[in-house]
């Protein structure tokens, strides 16, 4: 008796991640399991910047962190749907039916990721050039003097000044935003095609925060890699994003290019972040702060149906 052997994912050519009906769970002891992301959808086309919009809580950064199977280790799990992704070698795999091993081999690769607070993700007893350098010995199968010289350039790529002394510091001895530039170094060093930015500039004054957008951008222009951006801050919204997905308790209520999000929001959510930016000239006559508007959510809301 013959079988059929279902086809391999395909994703349309310029597109090169792709979410379908995404759930992810969390264990709750005693309890049912909390869910955290709500079947949600998207895509991510070459060398596209989308961003993730949200409150905290909304499930902007669990989304970011399950596209790389890193949530399962905090006891979530993936109950529904597919993560496409096409990989360097033009296949098209689903990542939530990789082993932890095969996800293993594709993160700093395939995929890269660079987290708000880099002084936590860096590790205190090992030299910049060192960690750098353990992606490239790991994933291109250099020698530990071929993954220094290519850790150096990487260091160069982000505009590490003096990048030749830095690969012997260690964190502690870089200020907050040499270590940002290092940690997007380090997810650089293998060239991968999609690099997740969580929150990277939340913890940087304003003038170091826009030299990390003013380089995130640059770097695209240079390397031609897609980039999934995670903020609250519909400042950095505005300057960086090509397309947005604003999301609000584990849903994405809507989703357009920056021009669409800004130009004419239609959620009552979405309208309620931009009006919460600061605005010059806004408080002119008026004692005292006015409260932002209580956005009510019904999770029923669907996306067509804030986008129509």
């Amino acid at each position: 008796m013959s079988t059929i052997k279902a086809a391999d994912p395909t994703l349309p050519d310029d597109v090169i991640l792709a979410v379908e009906n995404l759930e992810v769970c969390f264990a709750s002891q005693g309890r049912q399991p909390i869910r955290a992301v709500n079947g949600i959808s998207f895509t991510i086309a070459r060398g596209e910047t989308l961003v993730l919009v949200g409150e905290s809580g909304s499930g902007k950064s669990v989304t970011a962190m399950t596209l790389m199977r890193l949530t399962e280790h905090d006891g979530a799990r993936i109950t529904g749907g597919r993560i496409l992704m096409r990989l360097k070698d033009g296949k098209v795999s689903d990542l939530t039916k990789l082993s932890l091993k095969g996800i293993e081999l594709l993160r700093g690769y395939e995929m890269s990721i660079v987290f708000q607070d880099p002084m936590s993700s860096l590790n205190p007893v090992f030299t910049i050039g060192d960690q750098t350098a353990e992606a490239i010995i790991r994933h291109q199968g250099k020698t530990k003097r071929e993954a220094r010289d290519i850790a150096l350039g990487v260091l160069k790529l982000v505009r590490v000044p003096d990048a030749a002394r830095r690969l012997d510091q260690y964190a502690h001895q870089l200020s907050g935003g040499m270590r940002q530039r290092v940690m997007i170094a380090m997810a650089l060093a293998c060239r991968p095609s999609l690099m997740i930015l969580d929150e990277p500039t939340t913890a940087l004054d304003v003038t170091i925060q826009a030299q990390i957008l003013d380089l995130v951008r640059a770097l695209q222009r240079e390397i031609g890699m897609s980039v999934l951006f995670i903020t609250h801050d519909m400042g950095v919204v505005a300057e960086i994003a090509d397309r947005v997905c604003v999301m609000l308790k584990g849903d994405i209520v809507e989703t357009g290019s920056v021009y669409e999000i800004f130009a004419a929001p239609k959620h009552p959510y979405t309208q309620a972040l931009i009006s919460a930016v600061p605005r010059l000239g806004s408080m002119v006559e008026k004692d005292a702060p006015e409260k932002f508007p209580l956005v009510v959510y019904e999770p029923t809301q669907k996306l067509a149906e804030t986008t129509a």
